[in-house]
């Protein structure tokens, strides 16, 4: 192994392949490095048996399609990084238990998907329409401030883009009730929430809004060979420009010069330096793999000021019949115990929020002919599981979550899955924690919520960690929690760094 690169990445999760990739393909030598034996962090795959299991996507928003490419797919095109993209047009189906409950299935497109509002809220439309209509006079506010260099004329904010200065601080809540949306509308909108794993009354508008808009307008989008096909489709153009990829390679220490800049990292014992430094790694992992002395107190203060974002507990099932004899008919459900997303919220280690995905409703020969596959989502933090646990309880606690919650759906819905269990694997943010290396086992980094929201990371991004020579890209990152979000960093790091060091656009 050289010693001595351009550009060093930190782990090869979604943002990292992203930045390496960019970085190798503009013609700087780049070392990626990923403690794994695989690439990707949650973007890979697990075989059970004979059944292989996607771990942690759901299905992506803001990809788009050839014809009407959107952001991750324009990402992906520009790199050269080929995937087989399959869409699933229902956006979900929606079960809340209770007397105020209701069962609704939400299609995608603009038009499809008010049409859906209508019929379960008669007379809800207008709003919802306005709902979107904002969400594009948002979107032109962006434009124009990305244009400006993030330097926009006040005078043309306040005249022509009034709206986004009212709605930008506001939270999801805020901003339907101002629509006059109908309680029981403003809910079923609010469904996504727990991908995000903020309520909607403290999450900001336009984070919630602009994902919400990618999934009505393109659909959700899941890659023919799960999620291990986009770390692999990146690997190839890392590789095919020269870039190196070492696995088995953990980084343990982050290096500096008397500078104060950030100029290599040690991993396998030895030492490898670079121009530039890009982290797929939390900066609380990177900081406490550096030298106190070199850290700013302002970089110390803003990661200890931050909350860990949620992570999840995973019940994976391999089941011996196919979804036509089971009788499963559905993609995405989102099963909640109460309308409102802030009681799923609090609730959510008794009777909150959980999600159940059949992946062969979009990709049918996922699994062996006469087989599905199912996996059930709930969000929980770290911080949520039994104090008094211990190793030898852990897998009578693993038991529990997985009893509990396919008996719940199977009352609820009327299917019958336990005689049909060929294969069961249960993860909980123990299992994240141990994989990922992230505090508390949080797949979403840090918590996007009150002072710390989506609209206040972009705005101070380029001041938020000052190191010289280390750029943090991935969930914890400006862009927040999310495969989309976590490409965009990769991609808007690894470009910097790029004009950084050969110049130019």
């Amino acid at each position: 192994m050289d010693k001595r690169y351009d550009v060093i990445v930190v782990g090869a999760g979604n943002a990292g392949l992203v930045a390496a990739a960019t970085t190798a393909k503009n013609g700087l030598k780049t070392l990626l490095l990923e403690k794994h034996n695989l690439p990707g962090g949650c973007a890979t795959s697990f075989v059970r048996g004979r059944f292989e299991f996607e771990p942690s996507l759901h299905e992506l928003a803001s990809v788009g399609t050839e014809k009407a490419p959107d952001t991750v797919y324009k990402i992906f095109s520009e790199l050269g990084a080929k995937v087989d993209w399959r869409y699933e047009h229902n956006m979900f189906r929606a079960i809340v238990r209770g007397e105020n409950g209701y069962d609704v299935t939400m299609q995608s497109g603009i038009e499809n998907f008010c049409d859906s509002m209508e019929r379960a809220v008669p007379g809800c439309r207008a709003s919802v329409r306005a709902l979107f209509d904002l969400v594009k006079k948002n979107n032109e506010a962006l434009a124009y401030i990305t244009k400006m260099k993030g330097k926009p004329n006040g005078l043309v904010m306040v005249l022509k883009h009034g709206d986004f200065m009212r709605v930008a601080s506001h939270s999801v809540e805020e901003v339907m009730i101002a629509l006059g949306m109908p309680e029981k509308a403003r809910n079923i909108i609010c469904t996504y929430w727990g991908y995000l794993g903020v309520p909607t009354d403290e999450l900001n508008a336009m984070h919630f809004l602009n994902m919400l808009n990618a999934y009505v307008i393109d659909g959700a989008a899941m890659p023919y060979l799960r999620s291990h096909e986009l770390s692999l489709a990146l690997c190839k153009v890392i590789q095919d420009a020269g870039g190196q990829i070492c696995y088995n390679s953990e980084v343990t220490e982050f290096l500096y010069n008397d500078e104060g800049a950030a100029c290599g990292v040690v991993a396998n014992g030895q030492k490898l330096y670079a121009k530039e430094i890009i982290s797929n790694v939390i900066p609380h992992n990177v900081f406490n793999m550096s030298d106190p002395e070199k850290i700013p107190e302002t970089d110390m203060k803003l990661a200890n000021a931050r909350e860990f974002g949620i992570s999840v507990a995973t019940v994976y099932l391999g089941l011996d019949r196919s979804m036509e004899e089971l009788g499963i008919k559905d993609y995405t459900v989102f099963v909640m115990g109460d309308a409102n997303p802030r009681k799923q919220y609090e609730n959510r280690e008794t009777d909150g929020i959980y999600i159940v995905n059949c992946l062969n409703n979009v990709i049918p020969d996922s699994s062996p002919e006469g087989t599905c596959t199912m996996f059930f989502t709930i969000p929980v933090f770290g911080s949520d599981l039994p104090k008094d646990l211990k190793p030898e309880g852990y897998k009578n606690y693993k038991n529990g979550i997985a009893k509990k919650y396919i008996e719940d759906y199977e009352k609820l819905s009327g299917i019958s899955i336990m005689p049909y269990i060929e294969e069961i694997s249960v993860a909980t943010p123990v299992t994240f924690a141990r994989y990922l290396g992230t505090p508390e086992g949080t797949i979403y980094g840090y918590k996007l919520s009150g002072w710390d929201n989506l609209l206040s990371r972009i705005s101070n991004e380029k001041n938020e960690y000052t190191i010289p020579g280390l750029s943090f890209c991935g969930g914890h990152a400006f862009r927040g929690d999310g495969y989309s979000s976590a490409y965009v960093t990769g991609d808007t790091v690894g470009k910097r760094i790029v004009k950084k060091i050969k110049g130019g656009n």
